[in-house]
């Protein structure tokens, strides 16, 4: 097992970066940074540009001091898809070759065009015999090999790819020994994903195409104004109850109206689980990624799923190294939830 490991968050606006040391008996976070890219290199989570993506993460190793070459990246966008799925009991490998000649049908691209994996939940026994409940994960094959390029650009050694909700859970659920069920809300700048785990053990993802650079957007084009300016709104106003100037309430109602098809989208998510598993409530929504920090966003969240909306903490499992400028950490603490749990992940 390497003596680091870092996990390596490919947004569509920045990359980020986070070296986990495995030296110790609890896992240190001994380095983390994160540079801008350039516009247009990453689409929707998707790798455009290779060479671009790969020369920032290059300056990222050079400016940052990152140590280990090993690195897991993470995939989590609508190019990704997670569903329920039952077969019957054997190996996981033999599961796993089973995957292509079972789930044709719940594919939108041909089997040849997906990577699979199956992440077994439970067992039951039934008149057919033994079975294993899980989720299928299926990923569009282009877009998982251009993340890897881009970081084989870099002169780095992919050691996996996981998924981003996974990767979440890791940290804010598993970890942290959470009982119960619990609804994690991730909202990142082009979609939001929900995992929901009972006991610690995820049972249910889903990935929502939507996230906070929607909502930017959608303030450039109907109020005419450009993207900074947008994103100067958006993080001022949020979920603003008054406003001083007829440009800010029109971005207001639109703020209203772009996040409140994002909030019906997670709450009848939430739905979906709560009729399909009634016997398994859910205590709390724990809340993390850029876009849940508009302001207003998890009271709106609470009112809209009648549920208790936590913030969650990413490191209050992790120690930190003395080098680590603590305060720079917390204030990015959102951002840099997944690449952390990425870095965990690689070392199991």
């Amino acid at each position: 097992m390497a003596s680091s490991v870092v996990g390596v968050d490919i947004g569509s606006t920045s990359v980020r970066a986070v070296e986990v040391s495995t030296s110790k008996s609890k896992p240190t976070l001994v380095r983390f940074l994160e540079i801008p890219l350039p516009e247009g290199a990453v689409s929707r989570g998707e790798v455009i540009e290779p060479h671009t993506v790969g020369a920032v993460i290059r300056r990222i190793w050079s400016t940052g001091g990152f140590k280990s070459k090993n690195v897991v990246l993470g995939m989590g966008n609508q190019r990704v898809l997670a569903r329920d799925l039952t077969v019957p009991k054997a190996s996981l490998a033999h599961i796993r070759e089973a995957l292509p000649f079972q789930v044709q049908d719940m594919l939108p691209v041909p089997v040849a065009d997906a990577l699979l994996d199956f992440y077994p939940i439970s067992e039951s026994m039934t008149e057919s015999g033994p079975v294993a409940h899980g989720l299928l994960i299926a990923a569009i094959k282009d877009a998982v090999l251009g993340n890897v390029r881009a970081v084989q650009q870099a002169g780095l050694n992919p050691l996996d790819v996981d998924l981003i909700p996974f990767a979440l859970s890791r940290v804010l659920i598993t970890r942290p020994k959470l009982k119960g069920t619990i609804v994690l809300i991730d909202v990142g700048a082009n979609a939001a994903s929900v995992v929901i785990a009972v006991d610690g053990v995820p049972q249910f993802v889903r990935i929502i195409p939507a996230g906070g650079n929607d909502l930017t957007q959608a303030l450039s084009v109907r109020l005419e104004i450009d993207a900074a300016e947008a994103e100067d709104l958006k993080r001022r106003l949020g979920l603003a109850a008054q406003v001083a100037t007829v440009q800010e309430r029109s971005a207001v109602e639109i703020i209203y109206e772009v996040t409140g098809e994002l909030l019906g989208s997670l709450r009848n998510t939430i739905n979906y689980f709560m009729n399909l598993r009634p016997q398994e409530p859910i205590s709390t929504i724990l809340l993390t990624g850029g876009g849940a920090q508009l302001v207003g966003f998890p009271q709106a969240l609470a009112e809209m799923t009648k549920l208790p909306v936590a913030e969650a903490d990413p490191f209050a499992t992790i120690a930190v190294g003395r080098a680590v400028n603590k305060d720079e950490l917390h204030q990015s603490g959102a951002s840099l939830t997944v690449a952390l749990g990425l870095a965990l992940g690689g070392m199991a």
